[in-house]
């Protein structure tokens, strides 16, 4: 039996029929230091509930998926400082030895699906590192997008990633990657990565359909949507470049490897834009779950109309 514990308002909501929103837990563990991981998880469960959908964090909690997590659960998972980093390699395993750990993209797109749940909300995905040709360092998230049929929101592929790469990956693995509202693809605290957007639509109802005519199709993988950052808050890439070779360069320095990379240039990002890094990142993550939400209220429509 699959260890899945949904809360009550999930639960509720699967119930009626009503529109569910996926949530990842690693930028509550990893991506934002306390403590504003717990005001922006707080935030981001906010939006989904205020665009009109429920939210779902996800996390794995003394050896079950938590699909929604109560206040509590959720404050004490940004106060850890020893919660595993949980991908598709190793989330059977931590759930067989009844351990904790926080959900990144792939894991949390697996822990969706099996709770019936079709769209998620993330800042933005991992992919292709820089450097790759000398580490083979490459997501898991992008393999992910290609088997599991999850619609994922993202702000773009993290910025410290080798975007061109990322998107040829993307490319050759069958994953649609649709720009909302934009012809350019963004790239997490960018509006524009320099790169054109693959596909572009204009409306959470035509991405829903896509996903659903996904499914008809029967076409293995999800969709990534990617939503560029409010203007308002975005860091332009020709001003926040040279600070992410710097910081790439301090990682590859000290030999900074694997899961610890992300985590690592993130936090050089939060320092040398002296907070403001840290500013995009709420407000695009608030800016996804909105569009999600929207997305899954177009999707549940659709279905209950078919």
């Amino acid at each position: 039996m699959i260890p899945l514990a949904r809360n009550a308002e999930v639960t509720a909501a699967q119930a009626a029929g009503a529109p569910v929103v996926a949530l990842e837990s690693t930028i509550v563990t990893h991506g934002l230091p306390w403590p504003q991981n717990l005001e922006t998880a707080r935030r981001v469960e906010a939006a989904v509930r205020a665009a009109g959908a429920t939210p779902a964090t996800i996390a794995v909690l003394g050896g079950r998926v938590h699909v929604g997590m109560e206040d509590a659960q959720l404050e004490a998972l940004a106060r850890a400082t020893d919660v595993a980093k949980l991908s598709r390699a190793d989330l059977a395993v931590r759930l067989a030895l009844m351990a904790d750990g926080s959900t990144t993209v792939a894991a949390t797109m697996i822990c969706a699906r099996l709770a019936g749940i079709a769209v998620f909300a993330t800042g933005g995905i991992g992919g292709v590192h820089r450097g790759v040709e000398t580490t083979m360092d490459i997501s898991a998230d992008l393999d992910e997008l290609a088997k599991t049929a999850v619609t994922v929101v993202c702000a773009g592929a993290k910025a410290i990633l080798d975007i061109p790469k990322t998107l040829e990956a993307l490319e050759t693995r069958g994953v649609p990657v649709i720009v909302y509202r934009a012809d350019a693809f963004p790239a997490f605290w960018s509006r524009d990565s320099g790169l054109p957007a693959p596909l572009r639509m204009e409306t959470a109802a035509q991405i829903a359909r896509a996903h659903r005519m996904r499914a008809a199709l029967g076409l293995a993988g999800g969709q990534l949507v990617a939503n560029p950052i409010p203007r308002e808050a975005e860091i332009p890439m020709a001003e926040i470049a040279p600070l992410i070779d710097a910081a790439v360069a301090e990682a590859a320095a000290q030999g900074v490897s694997g899961k610890a990379v992300t985590p690592f240039l993130l936090g050089r990002m939060l320092r040398a834009t002296e907070g403001r890094s840290l500013t995009a990142n709420v407000a695009l993550i608030e800016n996804n779950a909105r569009l999600a939400a929207e997305i899954a209220i177009a999707l549940a429509a659709q279905e209950t109309q078919a």
